[in-house]
């Protein structure tokens, strides 16, 4: 049986997309086991899919001064021993990384043990965690094709990333029963996510008077950030965060209001939803947002408008700009190539087990 260590951490973008191959792999017959960080976020949704779960040490390598730069380089050492160890108990045929400072020790791990590591970049550009693990991977995934061209041409393969395939059976009508919505306007789905929600849910909450004489809003504005003032405002319904019910909302919007996290996006081109993307603002990240917004925009799949031009009048006039031209943007997305990742994605595990093997 062909055995497989998926790894990633951290942030639930770093998860979903291996949660999203694991249909597929077990279809194919692998085995499955997962190395993350020994009390990550990670470890829950893993094991309550019943995939072995290995722990190990983690640290967060940063760019900018804080104490824990002087201990945590320890712990990526202590990781890597770690790493090393559960390697050669599962002799696995293949590692694959989705990214987060948990899989540098694991993806340098594999390649000590003679592992073929594949690593995935959601991204433009690759992260500081990516960076110091491509000289390792025998491939490099990635789903932008400018991303291609800054990688070693050897190693870089355009993929798309996976995305949860439950997303593409959503039930409209359902949707409406659950959120209590009407059918006499179009539905806008603002997505807020975590990661910079507030600065969105604030700017989307001023236009509501403007917004909701001609359009009905689906609002998950992330934990903690309901606004009870709004509850019982026609045409308006907010929840902190949806899971069962998500691919039914998205079924439901006409448009859809989102950061620009590379999972995100890949998620609405699948669903071919007109959106407006509003990039984390480069003052509070490292601008990777930005730079998949805009490769989105160039390839005419999305509307673009950055934090700092965001006015009342100017989110309003991109909203109603959008509805507008909603179709094109929606022709657009069908006309991509519609790389099928996850297919895409183990074949070339099939290949490289193959190739090592030979």
């Amino acid at each position: 049986m062909k055995h497989i260590v998926l790894t990633g951490g951290g942030t639930a973008g770093h998860v979903t997309p291996n949660i999203a191959l694991i249909p597929r792999l077990t279809e194919l017959g692998y085995r499955i086991s997962y190395i993350g960080s020994v009390d990550g976020m990670e470890r829950k949704l893993i094991e309550e899919l019943k995939i072995p779960y290995y722990g190990i040490a983690s640290g967060k390598l940063r760019r900018y001064f804080d104490w824990k730069n002087f201990s945590d380089p320890f712990r990526v050492c202590r990781g890597y021993a770690q790493a090393r160890r559960v390697l050669k108990e599962l002799r696995p045929d293949l590692v694959f990384s989705k990214g987060g400072f948990v899989t540098v020790p694991v993806v340098i791990a594999a390649r000590h043990r003679h592992i073929p590591a594949i690593i995935h970049e959601s991204d433009m550009t690759p992260g500081l965690a990516n960076k110091l693990a491509i000289p390792s991977a025998a491939r490099v995934c990635c789903n932008f094709p400018e991303t291609v061209k800054n990688l070693p041409k050897e190693k870089a393969v355009l993929t798309g990333s996976p995305i949860r395939q439950e997303l593409l059976a959503g039930d409209a009508e359902r949707a409406r029963k659950f959120c209590g919505l009407e059918s006499d306007r179009p539905v806008i789905m603002i997505i807020g996510g975590s990661l910079g929600a507030a600065s969105v849910n604030e700017n989307i909450r001023k236009i509501l008077p403007g917004l909701l004489p001609d359009f009905q809003v689906i609002h998950l504005c992330g934990a903690g950030k309901l606004d009870p003032s709004l509850e019982g405002t026609e045409g308006y319904v907010q929840y902190e965060f949806i899971k069962k019910e998500l691919a039914d909302l998205f079924a439901l919007a006409d448009l859809v209001i989102s950061r620009a996290g590379a999972n995100a996006i890949c998620e609405i081109l699948a669903l071919q939803k007109p959106n407006l993307l509003i990039p984390l603002s480069a003052k509070a990240s490292r601008g990777d947002q930005i730079l998949n917004a805009r490769s989105f925009e160039r390839q005419g799949f999305s509307m673009v408008l950055e934090e700092e031009e965001i006015t009342e009048n100017t989110l309003l006039s991109a909203i109603r700009d959008l509805y507008c031209h909603k179709d094109a943007y929606a022709e657009a997305m069908k006309k991509n190539n519609n790389i099928d990742s996850i297919t895409r994605i183990t074949d070339l595990f099939e290949e490289l087990i193959q190739t090592h093997r030979s």
